[in-house]
């Protein structure tokens, strides 16, 4: 083994050698691995499963060269951000699911982060399962605990530990695919209210989480609906691996239609939020044109000429205001009739 690689320390969440669907104690993981290949020489049924959170290269090299991992899947695996995927390496199988979490926040507002994401690469082998995590959300230790305590479905091997995991995750987005769509009917109904916050950023801002849900999720199709006919599923759990395909087109569906319904929603408060500028555009010339009439009235005869209609009157001074009422009152009226006030 190169002496640069380390075994994982504070990155390994827990490991386990499963003998029968069943626990069995083991020093470590290279023992775990001994322990379960040495059974297998006669009944096929143990596996060993190891979990890792955001582990540095060296710790995930060192598990290549325990499990005979591929160097490029090594590298994804350390690096992240990766496309969702499945991949074929020799007779492992490599898989990449994007991870989303719903954030709380009492209010939306332009600057909310409410989609969280992150990454689970799993490695699939005849005899083990690794998985890498990345990212604080989705954490795998449910899976297992549900798993340890149904040793039946424990029993599946390695294919049924990958089913479990894939399951889960689907599952998540539909959670968050139902959480958001309940975001855009709230922002929708503020959209359409009679006092509407115009708040054009908000909108957008859930626009961007939308997209960035999309594309965590519908990458995943393709490779999903393709993972049953690979040669390292045991066609006893093909039909698993299909009702998670299933479940991951509905969330699809969900997530494309949601994200029309923002799109319409943005483009319905762009609309809205011009109309209402229009009104008040209204509003403020018509109350511009009340308000010339007496400006115009009081600036011809604030003019410095010796004859005007009723300067030299005692009723001129009465009879210029009544004028200048009447035509506001005039002209706020047909304004008001024709909906600009």
């Amino acid at each position: 083994m190169r002496q640069d690689c380390v075994a994982p320390v504070d990155s390994l969440v827990e490991y386990g050698a499963y003998i029968g669907g069943k626990k069995v104690a083991a020093p470590g993981i290279v023992e775990s691995l001994e322990l379960v290949r040495e059974h297998n020489k006669t009944d096929a049924n143990a596996f060993v499963w190891v979990g890792l959170h955001e582990p540095e290269a060296p710790e995930v090299e060192w598990l290549a060269e325990v499990f005979g991992l591929h160097p490029l899947a090594v590298e994804d695996a350390v690096k992240a951000h990766q496309r969702p995927k499945v991949e074929r390496y020799g007779d492992t199988l490599f898989l990449v699911l994007k991870t989303i979490a719903y954030l709380d926040h009492d209010e939306l507002t332009a600057t909310s982060e409410i989609i969280a994401t992150g990454e689970i690469m799993v490695f699939l082998g005849a005899d083990f399962v690794v998985t890498v995590r990345h990212g604080e959300h989705c954490p795998l230790t449910e899976v297992r605990e549900k798993l340890e305590d149904r040793p039946d479905l424990m029993e599946r091997g390695p294919a049924g530990v990958v089913h479990a995991i894939s399951d889960y995750v689907v599952d998540r987005y539909l959670q968050v695919a139902d959480l958001m769509h309940l975001e855009l009917e709230e922002v929708e109904a503020a959209v359409f209210a009679d006092v509407s916050s115009r708040d054009i950023n908000r909108i957008y801002q859930l626009k961007r989480e939308m997209l960035e849900m999309k594309r965590a999720v519908t990458p995943l199709q393709a490779p999903m609906a393709a993972l049953p006919q690979r040669r390292v599923i045991p066609s006893e759990m093909r039909e698993y691996f299909r009702d998670v395909s299933d479940h991951l087109a509905r969330v699809c569906e969900q997530v494309e239609s949601s994200n029309e319904l923002a799109n319409s929603i943005l483009q319905a408060a762009l609309a809205r939020s011009n109309t209402l500028a229009n009104e008040d555009m209204r509003k403020i010339s018509s109350w511009v044109a009340i308000l010339t009439v007496p400006t115009m009235i009081a600036g011809i005869y604030g003019m410095n000429f010796d004859f005007l209609p009723g300067s030299d009157q005692v009723w001129g001074y009465p009879a210029i205001v009544t004028l200048m009422l009447v035509a506001c009152t005039l002209l706020w009226r047909g304004f008001r009739r024709n909906g600009w006030l």
